[in-house]
């Protein structure tokens, strides 16, 4: 059998983080007595494994980087905040997040929307909203808005003072309001679940308080995902979020807000604007989860047995998620099998969808390296016959080729080979793994120019 040779990865020239572990587990040094095996849990849900607590989120992607964040390119470091905002208020330690007016407007809108397609009219809606994002203020806080606001109005190139108001956490919520904590976001909907005849979209939908909040089942508050306009979203399915920090309950708005005390010695259209933050409640949270491919989670689960999958709140088994990625994805079976060699040769792959191939090959982790090959994976019998995935013909296989190439990755072929006595029946089982083959094959496009001067050379 042939073995690929392969060449040295080409390392990023910014490199911002250190490498940990490459799994989120004990071993080596690191492993002992007292060193217990965390499982991690995750839920399925609209065909997505979905991972929601923080710390596990950061474990898992920190080592090993599996999954990426639903709101962001690849680590989950989705934040509520402005970053401008952030810098420009930095000396305000307040450990909220800070947002633009314009920002909180369309939240503001979002919230609307969605409370109006549940069925509540406009003067209902409006009313609510207002007394729910009214400002807010902590007597406490005021020291703190007095010790920073020279160093604000420094920053704004003015010598106007800048007030800072945070909400009261004992005050009072407008009544028929619930608990914002206990709000949530929503994921894309993938299509029908393959884990129960009903889908999510054919339960009721209703507004159980005036908040904007949608129950559904025996879930609890639900809001549409973010990153969608809100008359899109009852195309989307619908998901439960745990309690989060405060931080996402409130959030401070920078306002302009006029002096009245410089408006008899300014004209009207020259009023001194200056910006304070306001505290006001967030009417409309967004939340970032970790997402896993079928792949990850199913090595995970498999592998290295630190993850444990729920539906409706019930760990599935292994066999069943085999049969249920089976079923959610057809081709699940080979890009595993795929998944899980590379995995344990040291690799990190990932989805090669963008190049038009079934995995990326990284050293390390996409931090680190760029990804050193595109893979394309087929599953064949041990005469090399069977139908094929991807049929290519010369054309379409030099395009890709090319393709690779220009992204300054190198082609690879991966082939399974099964006996030819295994039956369907054993596919039904991950334990069909253990007579699998695989041979890879690296292919390279032919430069007829190169090899003259190579031949001149000799």
């Amino acid at each position: 059998m042939a073995e690929a040779v392969f060449r040295a990865p080409k390392r990023k020239r910014r490199v911002y983080e250190n490498y940990e572990s490459p799994f989120p587990i004990p071993f080596g040094s690191n492993c002992g007595p007292k060193k217990d095996l965390k499982v991690f849990r995750a839920e399925m849900i609209n065909s997505n494994v979905i991972v929601r607590n923080t710390e596990e989120i950061e474990q898992l992607y920190g080592n090993g980087y599996f999954g990426k964040g639903i709101l962001s390119r690849s680590r989950p470091n989705f934040t509520t905040s402005d970053p401008k905002l952030i810098a420009k208020w930095k000396d305000m330690k307040t450990g909220m997040p800070i947002i633009t007016s314009k920002k909180y407007q369309r939240r503001v809108e979002w919230a609307t929307k969605l409370m109006q397609r549940q069925g509540q009219d406009e003067d209902t809606v409006c009313r609510i909203l207002k007394d729910y994002t009214k400002p807010l203020e902590h007597p406490c806080i005021k020291r703190n808005n007095e010790l920073n606001s020279e160093t604000v109005s420094k920053m704004e190139g003015t010598g106007d003072r800048e007030d800072l108001s945070v909400m009261n956490r004992d005050s009072g919520m407008p009544e028929g309001l619930e608990d914002p904590s206990k709000q949530s976001d929503c994921l894309q909907d993938s299509g029908h679940d393959p884990l129960t005849a009903d889908n999510l979209d054919g339960h009721v939908v209703k507004v159980a308080a005036p908040l904007p909040q949608v129950h559904c089942s025996k879930q609890d508050v639900l809001l549409p995902q973010c990153g969608t306009q809100p008359e899109d979203s009852h195309q989307m399915g619908l998901t439960c979020a745990r309690e989060r920090e405060p931080g996402d309950e409130y959030v401070l708005v920078e306002e302009a807000v006029c002096d009245a005390s410089e408006r008899e010695d300014v004209p009207n259209e020259e009023l001194a604007q200056k910006k304070k933050l306001i505290c006001r409640r967030n009417p409309y949270r967004i939340f970032e989860y970790l997402q896993l491919s079928l792949e990850e989670a199913f090595f995970l689960v498999y592998a290295l047995g630190c993850l444990s999958i729920y539906y409706e709140k019930e760990p599935l088994t292994i066999v069943k998620l085999w049969k249920v990625f089976t079923t959610i994805q057809p081709t699940f079976r080979t890009t595993y099998m795929a998944y899980h060699y590379f995995r344990s040769k040291g690799w990190v792959p990932k989805v090669g969808l963008k190049y038009g191939t079934d995995l990326l090959l990284y050293r390390k982790g996409p931090p680190f390296y760029h990804a050193s090959y595109s893979v394309i994976v087929e599953l064949v019998d041990d005469h090399f016959e069977g139908s094929l995935r991807r049929p290519f013909s010369w054309k379409s296989l030099a395009a890709l080729s090319r393709v690779s190439v220009n992204v300054s990755k190198e082609l690879m072929l991966c082939y399974l080979i099964k006996p030819s006595t295994m039956t369907d029946e054993e596919m039904e089982s991950p334990e069909c793994m253990k007579r699998i083959k695989v041979q890879a094959v690296i292919l390279s496009r032919w430069v007829s120019s190169r090899e003259r001067s190579d031949q001149d050379e000799l």
